[in-house]
């Protein structure tokens, strides 16, 4: 398989936040670490501070994505999944968590919450038409293609 291009990432890490990374060698993601204490009761969502200011490199975004450990064990997800870090975003990273669960979760500060995944981008040019051409699948959508 060829060698892909690394893009750069440029990272500033404000109120004692540590730098992301992948805790694997096959990782796709980094895992980010929440930089306060988090208390969420059932259904309750609040967006938590990473402290980390990201300069993603144009034709790239930070796709941020909930961890399936605190989902599987706890009931954490994020509510826009994944979320996405333009390349020319410069504030704080933050995610926005809900408690899926019927207790309240704690999060201490430190802890990962999410992951943040590299991925190219395209932006495409749209073109108006009176008509699309055809194909077999045509309108169908939600559940049309059936379960099995």
């Amino acid at each position: 398989m060829p060698e892909q291009h690394q893009p750069v990432i440029e990272v500033v890490c404000i109120d004692g936040a540590t730098l992301p990374k992948y805790e694997t060698e096959g990782a796709a993601g980094m895992d980010l670490r929440s930089i306060e204490a988090v208390a969420l009761g059932p259904l309750e969502r609040r967006l938590v501070r990473t402290g980390l200011r990201i300069a993603v490199p144009k034709g790239y975004e930070a796709q941020i994505r909930p961890r399936s450990g605190l989902a599987l064990k706890r009931g954490i997800s994020m509510v826009n999944t994944p979320g996405t870090i333009d390349s020319d975003y410069r504030g704080e990273v933050g995610v926005i968590l809900i408690n899926l669960s019927q207790e309240t979760v704690e999060l201490d500060a430190g802890e990962r919450i999410a992951q943040m995944v590299i991925a190219p981008v395209a932006q495409a040019k749209l073109v108006a038409v009176d008509e699309l051409d055809q194909t077999q699948r045509g309108e169908g959508g939600f559940g049309s293609t059936g379960i099995k």
